[in-house]
Formats: C-alpha cells, structure tokens, sequence
C-alpha cells in the first residue's frame, strides 16, 4: 500500500469513473493527513490531479486544506511564522473522516472533525457531487461548511496574513499535474498568472495538455475569496479565505464555502469556459 492509500469510495459521470475519494489516507504527520479526491479525471481519462508531487509532498489531488487555524497547521509541510519565515514546527493537525450521510455513484455528503494536539477544533459537513455537462466536460460541486465546535474563538490565517506577501493560501485547493510546460491560466478578462492571481473573480481557468479546468465560486462568501493561482512554479488553484486579513470564526459560528470546477478535455477558449461555469453553477 502506497504512503497515500487509504479507504475510497469513487464518483460516477454517465458510467464513467470521474473520481476517487481517498477517505483514510496513510499520511505522515507533518502532511497534515485528510481526505482528499485523486485521481480526478476528464471523461476521455486524462488525469487532472496530482498526489504527493516532489515539490509540494504535501499537496493532495482535490482538497480543504488551511495553513493556519489558530496556529495549527491543516495544510502540511511547514508554517510560515513572522519574523521568522517557513519553519518546521510540531503543529500539523489531521482531518479525520467521520463518516459518510450520504454515498451515491454520483456524490456523497461526509462529515469530518478537524482535530490537532487531541483538540477537535473544528466540525466539517462537506458535499461533493459529479454532474455531468456535455459528451466532454462534467463539473465537481463542492461545499464545505465548517463550524467552530472548539469552545472558543477561533481564526483563519495564510502565510500572507503572517506576512509572506503574495502567499494567501488556504481553504478550497485543486493540484493539477505538472506538465513540460506551464498551463494557460486566464479570468473572465484577465490572462497570465500574474493577472489572474490575487483577483476576484467568477471564474478562473487552468488549461493543460488537452484539458481544461475552470473554478467558479458557487456562492456569493465564496465569489468575495480572491483567487491563489500558480502556473509557473507548479500548476494550482485554491480560493483564498484569508487573503488580507485573518478570517474571524466565532465560537460556534459557521462558515460556508462552494466552489464548482468544470473539467474538461481539450483546451476551451474564454467563451466556452464561460458558458460551461454558467450552465455547472445553474445545475
């Protein structure tokens, strides 16, 4: 068994296998271990995930990962501390698959306890289905809702918000396999990284070797996230929950999130990506 396996469960679009969940990953600590979904595919089979990669080991195919929860570390590899930079720290927590209210070929709901140092600090509810579009592009619709159970304030911080400017990861994040040559990212008017990184956006797209995966914020909190985008030094995107400032999660507040990705094979230009995320978030 391979350092990532663990118990799955897989995702259907018109009989085709799409998608694997891994429920149980056998993770070291310091990858701070959950679930994650990988192999995620295009229709026609192309892999658009990537597992344990050598520049970020602790990347996970399709995942909810947060660098900082109250100085605990749900992202994996090392935290980002100011005045000090990236440094290893015993800090990493561990999202532990509870179980499953509802698993269909199609989709599943799964709850989750977001546990570090023996503190269950946060209860995930999460939903992800597989929905399919046209004969090449289905999209993966997933919403986490994550309540603070921990008795106490809590919040969310990024190495940006510890001060590493530029560096806003956390929360929604998809690595995509890296390729000879970087992928194509562009927004509903904006092209290149460094365009597109950082906006606010509807949407925003990543397109590889014949596919093409397109994020959109599914919901009005999530549209006001800015875009974590990076194509040159590794191919991933993630919708930032703290981008200039620590997000606030009361004691026994809530907060929601709903990202939708089209994925699909080929390379879709600005029009047809724009009309596939209006017809995925409608669905």
């Amino acid at each position: 068994m391979s350092a990532a396996a663990g118990t799955t469960t897989a995702l259907r679009v018109a009989g085709r296998t799409v998608a694997h969940c891994v429920t149980r990953p056998e993770l070291a600590a310091d990858h701070s271990p959950r679930p994650y979904l990988h192999p995620v595919t295009t229709l026609a089979g192309r892999a658009v995930t990537e597992v344990l990669p050598e520049d970020h080991v602790h990347h996970l195919g399709v995942s909810v990962a947060v660098p900082d929860v109250d100085g605990r570390n749900f992202w994996g590899g090392r935290t980002f501390v100011r005045g000090r930079g990236s440094v290893e720290l015993d800090n990493h927590g561990v999202q532990r698959h509870d179980g499953f209210k509802l698993c269909d070929p199609d989709g599943f709901v799964e709850e989750l306890s977001w546990t570090a140092g023996g503190e269950r600090l946060l209860a995930e509810h999460r939903t992800v289905a597989a929905v399919a579009l046209t004969g090449t592009a289905w999209a993966l619709d997933l919403t986490f809702s994550v309540a603070n159970v921990s008795g106490r304030d809590l919040s969310i911080g990024s190495p940006a918000t510890n001060g590493r400017p530029g560096a806003a990861y956390g929360g929604f994040f998809w690595r995509a396999p890296k390729e000879p040559a970087a992928p194509e990212v562009f927004g509903p008017a904006a092209d290149g990284e460094e365009a597109v990184h950082g906006a606010r956006a509807d949407w925003v797209a990543m397109a590889g070797d014949g596919w093409t995966l397109v994020f959109a914020g599914a919901t009005a909190p999530t549209r006001r996230d800015p875009w974590f985008v990076r194509a040159a030094e590794y191919p991933g995107v993630g919708s930032s929950l703290a981008y200039e400032e620590r997000l606030a999660v009361p004691a026994g507040e809530t907060f929601v999130r709903r990202v939708v990705t089209v994925v699909a094979d080929g390379r879709l230009d600005r029009d047809a990506a724009a009309a596939l995320v209006r017809k995925a978030v409608a669905l």
